[in-house]
């Protein structure tokens, strides 16, 4: 990592995980492959950005640790990177096993639980299929019905909410907007 730490994808220590690292790797790991419209990728922290707002949203009074929780679900990937769901289920189980690895370092790294309870894991479920509507309808070129197919049909997401957090940024921009919020939701 940038930070000097070594992560060991078989045993991840909390001890090595940096929120520097994480949010740096995240701002350059573009989501759909890269096969999204505009002139910046549409990354991951972008994304986890996209999935927190939307977490609000449907559940305003979500304590700000779940928030923090709902911020980092997708955390692993600056390590392992961010693979379409088809892959994903090829790969199986050795993926998930590494993926959950790194969630529980990352989780004691910032005082939460290894395992989350299963309301929030819903939440964030629902959070991260209304985004992953959004991106696919207004990024990654799919027709509203085959979106709904997929992700299922979010609530509404207000136009200045849905300019901002689907125009993509630039790499500095989205590590520090998510430094940011990271900073206002950790405990």
């Amino acid at each position: 990592m940038l930070s000097g730490r070594r992560l060991d994808l078989l045993d991840p220590s909390p001890l090595d995980v940096e929120i520097e690292d994480i949010a740096h790797g995240l701002a350059r790991v573009a989501r759909w492959n890269g096969q999204t419209s505009g002139a910046n990728i549409f990354s991951v922290a972008q994304h986890s950005l996209l999935v927190e707002r939307l977490s609000r949203r449907s559940h305003p009074d979500l304590d700000p640790r779940w928030r923090l929780c709902v911020l980092l679900h997708d955390a692993p990937e600056y390590v392992i990177g961010d693979m379409i769901s088809p892959f994903k289920a090829v790969l199986g189980g050795d993926y998930k096993a590494v993926e959950a690895r790194l969630l529980a370092a990352i989780s004691l790294r910032f005082g939460l639980p290894t395992l989350w309870p299963e309301p929030l894991v819903k939440i964030v479920k629902a959070a991260d299929h209304a985004a992953a509507y959004f991106e696919a309808t207004r990024l990654a070129g799919f027709a509203a019905e085959e979106a709904k197919a997929f992700f299922g049909r979010p609530a509404r997401l207000d136009a200045a909410a849905e300019k901002d957090y689907l125009t993509p940024w630039e790499a500095e921009t989205a590590k520090m907007r998510f430094l940011k919020r990271f900073e206002e939701l950790k405990p």
